[in-house]
C-alpha cells in the first residue's frame, strides 16, 4: 500500500449508527445516505423532525447545538419525532433523544430513536372488485419476489410485501428489491407490481391503483345482494327485472328478500351459477377485469333460458348493472323470450347513477408493519420487558412519527402504522437489507424511572436543542400532518 493511499485510508472514520460499521471518507456518506464523514466527524445528514399544532403551515429549521442561536422558541406543544434522530443500534447505549416535557400538568419523558427492521413489511389494500391474482400468489418487483396476495376483504384486494423471508433470507436481488419498493411505498412514492397469474398494478398511498394501465375510479357500492338490497325500492315500476353482476354474489330482485317484501312479481328468469339464497347466486363466472370484477364483457352470458310458466314474456323489462354503476344494459325479451338490448330509459339513468354515487373513491392504502423487539428496548430501559408490558397494557405510547400506531396484542411489540399519517420522508434504510422507521416512546417520568429508564439520559427540550444528540445535526419543526 502506497503512503498515498494509506493516508486516504486513515482518513476514513467508522460508522457506529447501524451494524453495517460503514468507513466512510471525507465528504462522504454511508451506504445508507443518512450519515456522512464531515471533517472527521459523523454527522446526520437529515434534520430531526419536531411536530406541532402551533404551526399552521410551512416548517423551519432549528440549528441544534449552537448556543448562541437567538431564534424564536420552541412553540409549547413541540414533539420531538424519531425522524432524523438517528438510531443507537443494537442499543448496547441509550436512545438518542430521552426528552422530558410537561402535559398537561404531568411530567412526561419521550424516548425517541429510528428503528432498525428486518422484521417488517408493508399490508396493501386495494379498492377494487378486479381481480389482480389468485389468492397465495407471488407478487414481484422488476421480476424478483416480495410479498403474495392475501385474502380479499369487502370491495378490496389485499398485498402482503416484505417479510423477514424476503429481505434476507433469498437472494441478494430479492432483498434489495423488497428493501427499495418497501421504502417507496412507505413514503409515498408509486411502485409497480406484477402478480403472478393476474395483473399488473401501479400502488401509491393515498392514491387511485392503475391495474393493467387503467386508472381505478370506484370501489363497489357492496355486493350484488347488498346493492339490492340498498335500491330495489327505487326500481319499482320501471322495470320488471335487475340483476346486480358481481364476482362474489350476484344479487337477482325477484327472488331477493328485498324483492319478496316489496311484493315484486317473478319474472321466469334463470341464472347459471350457484345458488345460495333465494336472489343470490355464487360464481356465475371466473374473477376477472370484467363486469363485477367477473371476466364478463357479455352479461347476457350468464343468464339460461327464460321460463314463460314462471312469469317470463315478451316485453320484459331488463336492466343488467354492476356492483359500480359503471357497467349497465337494458333489455327486452323480444317474442322468443331473448333479451334484445335497447337504450337505457332516462327514468332508470337515475338509478343507476346513485349506484356509481354511492361508490367511494378506489384508493391504495399502504400500513407499514414492524416489530420492534430486541435490543431496540434496550436503549429505552435496562429491562427490556417491561417496557414489552408497558407498551401492551397502553402505559407506554408508541407513535411512530408523531402518527398513531395500533399494537397487536399478545407477545412483543407488533405495530401497524398507516404511512400516510406521518411526515415526508419519514422512513429510510439500511443496507442490510432492513427498513428504517422513527419511533417514540412516552409515559409518565415516575414510570419510566420504575421499568429501569436512562434516568441519567433525559434531557428538556431546550437542552436538545443546545447539545443536539449524539450525531450533529439540526432540526426541522412542521406541523402534524393532516393527510
Amino acid at each position: 500500500m502506497t503512503d498515498e493511499v494509506r493516508a486516504r485510508s486513515e482518513d476514513k472514520i467508522r460508522c457506529d449508527a447501524c451494524p453495517v460499521m460503514c468507513y466512510i471518507a471525507p465528504g462522504q456518506t454511508g451506504a445508507c445516505d443518512r450519515y456522512a464523514n464531515d471533517a472527521g466527524r459523523i454527522v446526520r445528514t437529515d434534520p430531526v423532525v419536531m411536530l406541532s399544532h402551533a404551526l399552521e403551515n410551512g416548517s423551519r429549521i432549528v440549528p441544534f447545538a449552537v448556543r448562541d442561536w437567538d431564534g424564536d422558541p420552541f412553540p409549547q406543544d413541540t414533539f420531538i419525532t424519531g425522524i432524523g434522530s438517528g438510531t443507537t443500534y443494537p442499543d448496547y447505549k441509550p436512545a438518542p433523544f430521552i426528552v422530558s416535557s410537561n402535559v398537561e400538568g404531568a411530567d412526561m419523558v419521550t424516548v425517541v430513536t429510528e428503528a432498525i427492521f428486518s422484521y417488517c413489511g408493508v399490508k396493501v389494500k386495494i379498492d377494487t372488485d378486479r381481480f389482480l391474482g389468485p389468492e397465495g400468489a407471488t407478487v414481484r418487483a422488476q421480476g424478483e419476489p416480495i410479498g403474495h396476495v392475501t385474502t380479499a376483504e369487502y370491495g378490496s384486494q389485499m398485498l402482503s410485501l416484505g417479510g423477514v423471508h424476503h429481505l434476507t433470507g433469498g437472494s441478494k436481488p430479492e432483498g434489495r428489491l423488497t428493501c427499495s419498493s418497501l421504502l417507496s411505498l412507505c413514503n409515498g412514492e408509486a411502485v409497480e407490481v406484477t402478480i403472478d397469474g393476474g395483473s399488473t398494478v401501479v400502488v401509491q398511498a393515498g392514491q387511485a391503483p392503475i391495474v393493467d394501465g387503467k386508472p381505478e375510479r370506484r370501489m363497489r357500492v357492496g355486493c350484488g345482494s347488498a346493492t339490492i338490497g340498498m335500491f330495489a325500492s327505487q326500481w319499482v315500476g320501471l322495470v320488471d327485472e335487475v340483476v346486480v353482476v358481481d364476482d362474489h354474489i350476484t344479487g337477482v330482485v325477484s327472488e331477493h328478500q328485498a324483492g319478496k317484501v316489496l311484493d315484486w312479481q317473478p319474472t321466469g328468469i334463470r341464472i347459471k351459477g350457484h345458488r345460495s339464497t333465494p336472489g343470490r347466486y355464487f360464481r356465475v363466472s371466473e374473477p376477472g377485469l370484467g363486469w363485477g370484477g367477473t371476466k364478463l364483457t357479455n352479461p347476457l352470458e350468464i343468464l339460461g333460458e327464460w321460463n314463460p310458466k314462471k312469469g317470463a314474456r315478451p316485453g320484459l323489462r331488463l336492466l343488467m348493472v354492476s356492483t359500480t354503476g359503471e357497467e349497465f344494459a337494458y333489455f327486452e325479451l323480444d317474442e322468443n323470450l331473448c333479451p334484445q338490448e335497447k337504450p337505457l330509459p332516462e327514468q332508470l339513468r337515475q338509478s343507476v347513477s346513485l349506484i356509481d354515487e354511492n361508490c367511494e373513491p378506489s384508493l391504495c392504502t399502504v400500513l407499514f408493519m414492524g416489530g420492534a423487539g430486541g435490543s431496540l428496548r434496550a436503549g429505552v430501559t435496562q429491562n427490556p420487558v417491561r417496557l414489552t408490558r408497558s407498551v401492551q397494557t397502553r402505559g407506554t405510547r408508541l407513535t411512530s412519527g408523531g402518527a398513531e400506531v395500533y399494537v397487536w396484542p399478545g407477545g412483543g411489540i407488533t405495530f401497524m402504522v398507516d404511512v400516510t399519517k406521518l411526515p415526508k420522508g419519514a422512513f429510510g434504510y439500511v443496507p442490510t437489507p432492513a427498513l428504517v422507521a422513527p419511533l417514540e416512546f412516552t409515559l409518565p417520568v415516575a414510570d419510566y424511572l420504575a421499568m429501569g429508564g436512562h434516568g441519567d439520559e433525559i434531557r428538556g427540550l431546550d437542552v436538545v436543542r443546545d447539545k443536539g444528540g449524539e450525531y450533529p445535526t439540526s432540526a426541522r419543526i412542521e406541523p402534524w400532518p393532516v393527510r
